[in-house]
């Protein structure tokens, strides 16, 4: 019986520890479970509390200047058109964007072309077609040599259709490769309107296509040609000098160009005249900080010798009395914005300030439209570009400056969330979840 009773005893004694160590157990599993619930629940909650960011200054305008109509002026060209040398803009236009035919106004690509070449020190030898180039010409004899460079004086300063093709064969094998490599130039350059079939500009028709351009399209191709210190110092040359380079012939070229004379900062550029072009001239003019092109294309058939020059002046007066150097900047204030599932609900964004001066007149509108998203997405990279202000003139795009995301964030996902909750568990900054 003492030993049945003692069985007993620890028995009893057993079951009440095995129940107490139950019991623990089910206390500690009741307590992790709580706190993952708490955890798990606080997740929940912010990714909640998440919503769609409500800042969307889509396509906001502002508008400045734009107070008078743009007069008409009093031209005899058929087309004509002022350009803004330092960008391509286009500030006045009667036709300037109609074909037409463009006479030696295409020596300009030949020179700028010669130049490019970095060969104006080559031997250039005249062939039988360059010697039956028709006037005006220099008169150069097949078999004679030249130095590259003082032909140039030659093509510019008096207009030699001889020169011209002496020049285009030295440079492109022959007449026809030399105009496929101006007309690769002019596509370089966005000319998309423009034809060359010769180097001198005499009326030509090839394949279905004249020799012609627009008076757009020629005015950026002068404007691109003075930027080259040594194309601005041949057509500002007043007399030119050199021989043949057999010492048998020697030769001295006059500048034509009157409009040198016309205008204070008047710098060239190149007049024309055939046939199908009438009279043609390509000016330019620095002054009081701005650079102007002019193009004037059917200025008049014989006797109206002096149109062009007419037609030029008032178009460079016209833009020097009514364009002046104006800062279209204008600086905006961004307010954070909101990142959908991220760990960051909103990030600063911003774009850089910069200096958009360009010539201005009474006469243009100026807007600045700005497009980005109304939130963004998780992850987000800093320096990440979400849209442009994007400032237009005269309803022109002119210049874009990108919106950039100034902050990163992470994305809010389960994966975050475990990572943080083990970090809890295995460091015990439970205090300080994030």
């Amino acid at each position: 019986m003492k030993k049945e009773s003692g069985r007993r005893n620890r028995e009893k004694v057993e079951f009440q520890g095995r129940k107490k160590a139950a019991e623990k157990r089910k206390m500690t599993r009741g307590t992790f479970k709580r706190q993952m619930t708490m955890l798990l629940a606080a997740c929940l909650a912010i990714f909640l509390e998440i919503e769609s960011a409500c800042m969307l200054p889509c396509f906001p305008m502002s508008c400045v200047y734009a107070k008078e109509e743009v007069p008409e002026l009093s031209l005899y060209a058929r087309s004509a058109l002022l350009l803004d040398a330092s960008n391509n803009r286009v500030l006045y236009e009667e036709n300037g964007y109609q074909v037409m035919a463009m006479a030696s106004t295409t020596k300009i690509m030949t020179c700028i072309l010669a130049i490019e070449s970095g060969r104006l020190e080559e031997t250039v030898e005249v062939s039988k077609n360059a010697q039956r180039m028709p006037k005006v010409h220099l008169g150069m004899r097949a078999g004679e040599t030249y130095k590259l460079k003082d032909l140039l004086y030659s093509l510019m300063l008096e207009s030699h259709n001889d020169t011209a093709v002496a020049i285009a064969e030295h440079l492109g094998g022959s007449v026809e490769g030399f105009a496929d490599m101006m007309n690769a130039k002019a596509v370089e350059l966005g000319c998309m309107d423009t034809c060359f079939i010769t180097p001198n500009g005499l009326d030509a028709k090839q394949d279905g296509k004249i020799h012609s351009t627009t008076a757009r399209d020629l005015a950026v191709i002068a404007a691109y040609a003075i930027k080259n210190p040594a194309f601005l110092e041949v057509i500002g040359t007043r007399s030119y000098a050199f021989s043949e380079l057999s010492g048998k012939r020697n030769f001295q070229v006059n500048n034509k160009n009157r409009f040198l004379d016309m205008m204070e900062g008047a710098i060239g550029i190149k007049t024309g005249f055939t046939c199908e072009a009438g009279y043609c001239f390509v000016g330019a003019l620095q002054k009081d900080g701005k650079t102007f092109v002019s193009v004037v294309l059917g200025a008049g058939w014989p006797p109206n010798k002096n149109w062009k020059w007419h037609d030029t002046k008032i178009l460079m007066k016209f833009g020097l009395e009514n364009f002046d150097v104006k800062n279209i900047y204008q600086k905006t204030t961004y307010r954070r914005m909101e990142v959908l599932n991220g760990v960051k609900e909103q990030i600063e964004v911003g774009a850089e300030q910069r200096d958009i001066s360009l010539l201005l007149s009474s006469y243009d509108k100026v807007e600045m439209k700005q497009t980005f998203p109304e939130n963004l997405e998780a992850p987000v990279k800093a320096g990440t570009v979400i849209g442009y202000e994007t400032y237009y003139v005269n309803g022109q795009k002119f210049e874009e400056i990108p919106i950039m995301t100034k902050e990163s964030t992470e994305a809010f996902t389960w994966q975050y969330c475990l990572d943080k909750i083990l970090h809890l568990f295995f460091t015990n900054h439970s205090q300080k979840l994030w």
